[in-house]
């Protein structure tokens, strides 16, 4: 292993932009970063990009690292470590979202589930035009459309205990009309 002194050195000149330092710093420190990515990873291909993804944020923060108690080869090796454990979770949130899709049924209707959607469909419509003019207008705007009852109170120019007599009112008449 190199010198300490010799890592602080090369790892202040990077935080200078000068790219010797970086490479020489690289031919000292990447063995054992590589070391601490494979034990994280378990994969040596794995290992290798998050390796080069932490030498890219070595770059990129060396003016970053302050000394203060911290050996610089800690630094580097936290900065390794966690690009790894980084990787180790992508990774897994990934495996988990598709080993659980495949389980998962299609959202989409069965072709006997469209059918009777089709039917449904023409039933309520059908019982929806069975209704008065206002009353028939207030259920598809609070149930079609999400209108509040004091929207639909304001729009049809009624008081509120109007507008929540027709809505029951006219689910009742609903739910007789389709024989339920």
């Amino acid at each position: 292993m190199a010198d300490p002194a010799l890592i602080e050195q090369l790892l202040s000149r990077v935080s200078l932009g000068d790219r010797r330092a970086y490479a020489q710093l690289y031919d000292v420190a990447a063995p054992k970063l590589f070391g601490v990515c494979v034990r994280v990873l378990k994969d040596h291909a794995t290992a290798e990009d998050a390796l080069q993804e932490a030498w890219m944020k070595i770059w990129r923060y060396a003016d970053r690292y302050a000394g203060g108690g911290s050996s610089a080869m800690g630094w580097m090796v936290s900065i390794a470590r966690n690009t790894a454990i980084d990787k180790l979770r992508a990774a897994r949130v990934t495996d988990d979202v598709d080993e659980v899709a495949e389980r998962l049924p299609s959202s989409d209707p069965t072709p006997e589930q469209a059918v009777l959607a089709s039917a449904q469909l023409g039933e309520i419509t059908a019982c929806l035009a069975t209704l008065d003019d206002p009353r028939d207008k207030a259920v598809r705007g609070a149930y079609l459309e999400g209108l509040s009852y004091s929207e639909l109170a304001r729009k049809f120019d009624v008081p509120l205990n109007t507008v929540r007599t027709w809505l029951r009112r006219s689910l009742l008449s609903l739910r007789e009309c389709m024989g339920q």
